[in-house]
């Protein structure tokens, strides 16, 4: 049996949101784009994005690497698109929260019923989705905690931002389950002594079911 924990800490895009090249068809919809504009597929396919693979050498941050994008694809539709956010709201429309993984929507239920403690620890949430977006996602009412880089300027890994988010939830590292899709932020976070899961963007049940299993509870 893993060890009972008291707060699961959460990344937000990739592990709570589906990332931007799963949705690839609904984006290509929302934007009249021609089905099959949108080819790079990140970590799904890195042969067709080597400037994911340049930003997961380190050679380029992830804020980079979505600005370029948003760029080209602003580009596509002859506009400028100065930021992230541009790209996020007009792909993802109204309403959020059909983005949300149903994995992350069912755990992050069941570890709130069951008392434990919820936090977000992000580099780029407000940053990417809108300063409004918050308001905008009811779930996001769940979490006792949410840090982000946007408004702390500490990006992940920087042991700062983990100490923050440790220090705001009033509990030690090891006592925090930390999820995140990049390698780095996770080795990171074990660094400073929280425990970790690497988040499988590829499988998210089985990624969700290895957090529940910190705190003795599980999708079955």
């Amino acid at each position: 049996m893993v060890a009972r924990a008291s707060a699961l800490v959460l990344d937000f895009g990739g592990v709570i949101s589906k990332t931007l090249f799963e949705t690839h068809p609904s984006t290509e919809a929302a934007l009249g784009l021609p089905a099959g504009t949108l080819t790079w597929r990140g970590p799904f396919d890195e042969a067709s994005d080597p400037l994911w693979v340049s930003m997961q050498r380190g050679e380029i941050s992830e804020r980079d690497y979505w600005l370029t994008r948003s760029r080209e694809v602003g580009r596509l539709l002859g506009e400028d698109w100065p930021d992230m956010q541009t790209l996020v709201r007009r792909a993802r429309g109204a309403d959020p929260a059909t983005a949300i993984r149903p994995e992350a929507d069912r755990a992050i239920r069941m570890v709130g019923d069951a008392g434990f403690k919820l936090a977000i620890l992000s580099n780029e949430l407000d940053l990417f989705y809108g300063a409004d977006f918050r308001h905008r996602l009811p779930l996001l009412g769940r979490f006792d905690v949410i840090v982000d880089a946007t408004y702390t300027g500490i990006l992940k890994p920087d042991p700062r931002a983990y100490h923050d988010v440790v220090s705001r939830l009033s509990l030690d590292p090891q006592a925090c389950v930390f999820v995140d899709d990049q390698s780095r932020n996770i080795a990171g976070a074990r660094d400073c002594g929280l425990t970790t899961v690497l988040f499988d963007v590829k499988n998210p049940r089985r990624s969700y079911a290895e957090a529940l299993a910190h705190f003795d509870l599980s999708f079955d």
